[in-house]
């Protein structure tokens, strides 16, 4: 099997003159993730791991999305999954495989970085002429949200060197705990996340709290734009596992008693979308010391105080701190082999508490 991956000015903005073009409207294709249907033919995201899955004939693939978009991992059936680019202001076809045997062939593409700056844009596939897409396959039973900041979004995880800044081209959430928690157990998985974002004060934010943190953010399908208020029927997970505080604790301006306000009202708030579902709260793998006590109290402050309200479904679970022995990403962020560390706890914990066995 062959794979040609276009970047940068490998790509065209015009479609080109042979091939089948299907619309991102079309009912083949199956979409995972908080996505804008404003435009049908033109669905917008925010979140890192939206998925794009669809089934299709012939041999060769051809994906179209607004230039500009960001990065995206495909996966062509069961080959290696692969980092395709619309980075440049002329990229808004790539070819995703060419030269497959005759068939029917599964394509799974997954929005890797954050989309708050990029705003994709995905519009539908190429295939060869003639050819149309085939049923997709179903999704997974198993339902999982995950909640978080910059560690669930994957800041910095394909960098091995900690002094490296921030930058899209090494953030990955496809190799996050997030998602290989979820492959690990054959689960959906749904991401609200975003790097620097907190429970009530964002990373370096005024003691007093952060207008644009997590809480009113949750509330809107898009990250940054209040103009369309996310449907929650459209997904009810079995199990959210919510990843914040590492940036409410980040630096030494923080009030604990408006942390632990603000986690009470936020879980309320995502209890009363998923009434059914279990909640885990979650201290990530980058706090260490004084402020990684003070988040596992305060977790579990929060956790006593609504099961005394009759939440019987909050749980806690902590990551195994990071040490550098697994090397660091970015800015001190979990790298790739953190992140495989974290995923097995995670997968280990969420089996037993789900009996995902």
């Amino acid at each position: 099997m062959a794979f040609m991956v276009m970047m940068g000015a490998n790509a065209s903005t015009t479609l080109p003159m042979k091939g089948s073009v299907v619309k991102a409207s079309d009912p083949n294709i199956v979409y995972t993730g908080r996505i804008s249907f404003a435009n049908p033919d033109a669905p917008a995201f925010s979140y890192p791991g939206t998925q794009i899955i669809a089934c299709f004939e012939g041999t060769s693939l051809k994906m179209w999305a607004k230039p500009m978009s960001g990065y995206f991992m495909a996966q062509i059936d069961n080959a290696e999954p692969f980092k395709v680019s619309f980075n440049a202001p002329k990229d808004s076809v790539v070819t995703l495989a060419t030269a497959l045997p005759e068939a029917i062939h599964t394509v799974r593409v997954m929005y890797c970085v954050e989309g708050n700056e990029y705003k994709p844009v995905f519009r539908g596939f190429i295939l060869d002429s003639g050819r149309q897409l085939a049923k997709a396959p179903a999704l997974p039973e198993r339902k999982i949200e995950f909640i978080g900041n910059s560690i669930t979004c994957g800041y910095g995880n394909e960098s091995t060197v900690a002094n490296d800044p921030f930058e899209y081209e090494t953030e990955n959430h496809y190799y996050t705990y997030a998602a290989l928690t979820a492959r690990n157990l054959d689960a959906q998985h749904w991401v609200v996340a975003r790097s620097g974002i907190g429970v009530y004060r964002n990373y370096n934010g005024p003691k007093t709290g952060s207008s644009d943190n997590m809480p009113s953010q949750y509330e809107y399908t898009l990250f940054d734009d209040k103009s369309e208020r996310w449907d929650f029927s459209r997904y009810t997970p079995d199990v959210v596992c919510i990843n914040l505080g590492t940036n409410d604790l980040s630096t030494n301006n923080y009030d604990v008693k408006r942390l632990r306000q603000a986690y009470v009202q936020f879980i309320k708030t995502v209890r009363s979308h998923y009434p059914k579902s279990k909640i885990v709260m979650l201290v990530g793998s980058m706090l260490v010391g004084k402020e990684l006590e003070i988040a596992k109290n305060t977790l579990n402050d929060v956790v006593q105080e609504l099961k005394k309200e009759g939440d019987k479904e909050l749980y806690r679970f902590d990551f195994t701190p990071q040490n550098g022995d697994l090397k660091y990403g970015a800015s001190w962020h979990p790298s790739l082999w953190q992140h495989q560390k974290m995923a097995g706890e995670l997968t280990a914990y969420l089996r037993t508490l789900m009996s995902w066995f």
